[in-house]
């Protein structure tokens, strides 16, 4: 689920960066976001999504504004999110998502796509997709996940800007998790926060899980 970029934990340097440049309204038309499972790249995707429909004032995503709501519902008209349940991203399923983007965004400046686990692209749907990223529509912004970026050919990374999320801190882990037991009221020794924060092996995702 998207958050404001404050309230993602664990990356600070990206954060920092990528807040400013959306408060700013400086983007690019492709991001790829690089990291381990668990690290927080499908929120942070979200969350730069969500920012760029946000009608709101101050800090975005407000995630209080009509555009902010219809994203936390699934339901904006602008947001599109492509992902595989088998082993590949097909040609056709690229396809496809081409074709959808030749409409012009039906609210707001621009139409957002996620592609997760970007590495599952066969080298034909990577072709397709390097041909919209070379001369991208103006009101398109591409925003790719992926846990190995070594699999991604060299001509769609350098039409990406890159972020690189690192493995999260044992320590991070543990104040959102004391964060939110707080917050739950859930009784909780901090002993056993440390073994599941450790368990975890830099996986916010995987922590709160446990």
């Amino acid at each position: 689920m998207a958050l404001k970029f404050s309230q993602i934990h664990g990356q600070p340097g990206v954060l920092g960066e990528l807040s400013r440049s959306f408060q700013a309204g400086s983007v690019v038309h492709a991001f790829l976001i690089h990291g381990d499972e668990g690290c927080g790249k499908k929120t942070l995707a979200q969350t730069m999504s969500m920012a760029l429909h946000c009608t709101g004032e101050g800090e975005k995503p407000c995630l209080e504004c009509g555009p902010c709501r219809r994203m936390l519902m699934g339901v904006h008209p602008d947001h599109i999110e492509v992902a595989s349940d088998s082993s590949v991203i097909s040609v056709k399923m690229v396809r496809d998502l081409i074709d959808r983007l030749t409409e012009k965004p039906y609210e707001g400046g621009w139409r957002t796509v996620i592609i997760h686990n970007a590495e599952k692209m066969n080298e034909a749907a990577q072709n397709a997709l390097l041909k919209t990223l070379e001369e991208p529509p103006a009101y398109v912004i591409f925003i790719l996940a992926t846990t190995e970026a070594h699999k991604i050919p060299i001509t769609i990374l350098s039409r990406c800007q890159r972020y690189n999320f690192k493995r999260i801190t044992i320590d991070t882990i543990a104040d959102r998790i004391r964060e939110l037991t707080g917050i739950e009221k859930v009784p909780k020794e901090d002993k056993a926060i440390r073994y599941i924060a450790k368990t975890a092996d830099g996986s916010m995702r995987d922590a709160l899980s446990l």
